[in-house]
């Protein structure tokens, strides 16, 4: 079930909405816990009760670290090594264990033995995000940043809480465990209707952009070995617009979700094709697991305190293990080191470059950077990403059959470039804080709702027409 869906919109989402807002106080927790499981089960009911299982299993083993007094360190330790252990473990087996053997009997196949025999491990939707979810929960309470949940069922609609399950944002513990605590929460009328604009915000992001442009994605992809120097720029560039639209459409769904239903999810974008260095655009880009990465591995490996030497090193792994998260391929490997790599170069030298460039040097700078990456994150295998690079580059200049883009498309692309860049202008800024960030007046919420209406009708008629067209984090 994807939020860009008929059955979502039409059905689960104003029952849930409807049963949410008549159910006491109280009972809220307990109806946003009951719909969440029905959400996941919807999407993925072989893997419900081993993902129930392990939670309830971790649920108690960080109780015991809360609970445990001792002056004797140990104790606790074994417990979070348990806790880590069942999370990373799960993480490790379900997304890497096909990566694992694959690359094992590559190695076996060269040397001259025999194959391990293997049978593909099916990856469960979201475990990327609620692992990690379910990692900061015991590392905040080890930390004694907060308290362990005393009710199983608040833990439980911690980490399976619906608009955020799939596909982020990634939802620190200590951010929310008030939230999770206080059944009335925010729940103004202010709130709710600026999380009805956020949600169509993020839908028509989808829907009108990402969805637009994605076709012709694809299409240049599947003929990837053949693209002339124009339709490869021009298919990355597209890829890059569809990402973003679809990656921060749903995050601003699950953020306008949740401010319906009273809690504060965490922003997870801020206009990341405006940074004028890669530095910059990790700030901007996918904030949530940005800080994740900060906060449980960075910081932790000696972040900045270190050596210059071991700090350099430290930003390599984060980044190494920022792309390995994304996806079990080399692919995502080497987008993660590519940007690593220049993260590294601009804490060297680049970084004093930047400063004395024009903005609009260092803007086309970064883009290019980024839009380099995409390719090797977009592409099936390292094989396909090499002649793509290859056409971007003029080297290998072939000619597709591929039919130029109606003038549809190119609206649609031109339409995501310039709200992707729309905030360069303080125009664009106040537009951005009037939607996102401020309080309305009376007159503002009749047009804001009027436009949301009207939005909605057109969202649901594309969808209705369109096949199934789930969002892209999905399989992260």
């Amino acid at each position: 079930m994807v939020f860009a869906s008929s059955l979502f919109l039409l059905v689960f989402l104003p029952l849930f909405l409807v049963a949410y807002h008549l159910a006491p106080v109280s009972k809220r927790n307990l109806v946003a816990l009951i719909a969440s499981l029905i959400f996941y089960m919807w999407g993925a009911p072989m893997f419900f009760w081993i993902l129930i299982t392990l939670l309830i299993i971790n649920f108690y083993v960080v109780r015991s670290i809360d609970s445990n007094t001792s002056h004797h360190k140990f104790s606790r330790k074994t417990l979070l090594t348990i806790s880590l252990i069942i999370n990373l473990g799960t993480l490790a087996y379900f997304k890497y264990a096909n990566f694992f053997v694959d690359n094992v009997n590559y190695l076996l196949q060269n040397i001259g033995f025999s194959s391990v025999g293997w049978t593909e491990v099916a990856l469960p939707i979201g475990i990327s995000f609620f692992t990690f979810q379910s990692i900061t929960y015991s590392l905040d309470v080890y930390w004694r940043k907060n308290e362990a949940l005393k009710s199983i069922f608040d833990y439980l609609l911690y980490i399976l809480l619906f608009p955020q399950l799939i596909a982020g944002p990634i939802i620190r513990f200590n951010t929310i465990a008030g939230e999770i605590k206080d059944r009335s929460r925010n729940y103004t009328l202010e709130n709710k209707l600026k999380g009805v604009y956020i949600f169509i915000i993020g839908l028509s992001k989808k829907v009108f952009i990402a969805n637009e442009v994605g076709g012709f994605v694809d299409l240049v992809f599947e003929n990837s070995g053949e693209l002339s120097l124009f339709y490869s720029w021009l298919g990355i560039v597209a890829y890059a617009i569809q990402i973003y639209f679809d990656f921060s459409g749903y995050s601003d769904m699950a953020i306008g979700l949740g401010k319906i239903m009273g809690f504060n999810f965490p922003e997870n974008f801020k206009s990341p094709y405006t940074s004028k260095s890669i530095s910059e655009f990790w700030r901007r880009w996918h904030i949530t697991l940005g800080a994740f990465m900060r906060d449980y591995l960075y910081i932790p490996l000696g972040g900045n305190r270190t050596t210059k030497t071991r700090n350099l090193i430290n930003l390599v792994v984060v980044f190494l293990l920022s792309g390995l998260w994304h996806g079990a391929s080399w692919n995502f490997v080497i987008w993660g080191a590519w940007h690593g790599a220049f993260l590294m170069l601009e804490r060297l030298f680049l970084g004093k470059l930047i400063k004395r460039s024009p903005g609009v040097v260092n803007l086309i700078y970064c883009n290019i950077l980024v839009l380099i990456g995409w390719v090797f994150f977009r592409a099936g295998d390292l094989t396909q990403a090499t002649a793509y690079l290859k056409n971007m580059a003029g080297v290998k200049n072939g000619m597709a059959s591929i039919e130029l883009p109606d003038n549809g498309f190119f609206f649609f692309l031109l339409a995501g470039i310039i709200f992707s860049l729309i905030t360069l202008t303080s125009a664009g800024k106040k537009a951005e804080n009037f939607l996102f960030f401020s309080d309305h007046t009376k007159k503002e919420h009749i047009v804001l709702s009027s436009a949301s209406v009207v939005l909605f009708v057109v969202c649901v008629s594309y969808i209705s027409a369109s096949g199934f067209n789930p969002f892209i984090y999905f399989r992260f």
